[in-house]
């Protein structure tokens, strides 16, 4: 378990904070430390992907159950908070080809909800939940920050235009703001009940079920695994950092690449199942063959 007191103090010690999207994956991870650091928490979210379950152990001041795209109610939940971090969204990539607009209302214009009501309730700082997924299929490696968005999905355009819309609101009006890239995020409460399910917990459901995990592709394609709790230290650091971050983008990951062949390999290993081998399909639309960032301007910028 990571020692969050250890690594942050007294940090958020009665800061009030809003986590959108807090009763998901990332978010109720992020509750969860924040509740351990002496955070008064407010969680705004639908439900729709998050469960009640994620949180219910953790102290949470208010649970507002509704979407971003329901401005009164983001403006609610924002009320006396100090520092919002923004995890809500629709999050696939697969997903979002079929499903183009939605995705842009929830990512975009949700977005947009939330750094308005950020502006007027004088919030400190703005942490977005940004997306590797802007890099799209540049060959350069590792990918850094300063490189050309290059979105090759609805869902990776949408997270590049987040990106766009946190700086503008850092510069035009007094909210600052922090994007966070994340790399692959792996961990618990991952949901696996999904066919857009992220590939660790894909992979862990079919496996533990006796089952062959699918690939899409020929398996050659890697990621930069990254393990929830580096998100969560993460968006600690950004929100504690002294100076404006005036909407600068960050690579959030371990700074080493796994091939998909590799993780099914070793996962058939530690369950001792040499039988499970992948079953592989026609690559998805919008995938990026690989993934793998550099760490350096995190590592001078938060650290």
């Amino acid at each position: 378990m990571t020692d969050w007191r250890k690594l942050h103090g007294s940090a958020f010690q009665g800061t009030r904070a809003l986590v959108s999207g807090g009763a998901g994956f990332i978010g109720s991870h992020i509750v969860e430390a924040l509740t351990t650091l002496g955070a008064t928490i407010v969680v705004l979210d639908d439900l729709s992907s998050g469960r009640s379950d994620n949180i219910s152990p953790f102290k949470v001041a208010e649970l507002v159950r509704a979407s971003i795209l329901d401005q009164d109610a983001v403006a609610r939940a924002m009320k006396g908070c100090q520092i919002v971090f923004h995890q809500a969204a629709l999050a696939s990539v697969p997903m979002s080809v079929e499903r183009p607009r939605d995705f842009y209302e929830t990512n975009v214009t949700g977005t947009l909800n939330v750094l308005q009501a950020a502006a007027s309730a004088k919030v400190r700082r703005v942490m977005f939940a940004a997306s590797s997924s802007a890099y799209g299929e540049s060959e350069t490696l590792p990918k850094i920050e300063t490189m050309p968005p290059q979105p090759l999905s609805p869902y990776a355009s949408s997270k590049v235009a987040g990106e766009g819309l946190m700086r503008a609101w850092a510069h035009c009006y007094a909210v600052d703001t922090a994007c966070l890239r994340y790399f692959n995020i792996f961990g618990p409460r991952q949901t696996a009940d999904s066919a857009y399910a992220a590939v660790i917990a894909a992979f862990a459901k079919a496996m533990l079920s006796g089952k062959r995990p699918t690939i899409f592709g020929d398996g050659e394609q890697s990621r930069d695994f990254t393990y929830v709790h580096n998100a969560v230290h993460a968006n600690l650091l950004a929100a504690r950092r002294e100076e404006p971050i005036g909407g600068d983008v960050f690579n959030v990951a371990c700074g080493q690449r796994v091939s998909l062949n590799e993780l099914a390999k070793v996962m058939r290993e530690a369950l001792n199942r040499p039988d499970l081998t992948p079953i592989y399909k026609e690559p998805r639309a919008g995938d990026v063959r690989h993934s793998l960032a550099d760490l350096s301007h995190v590592r001078q910028g938060l650290e």
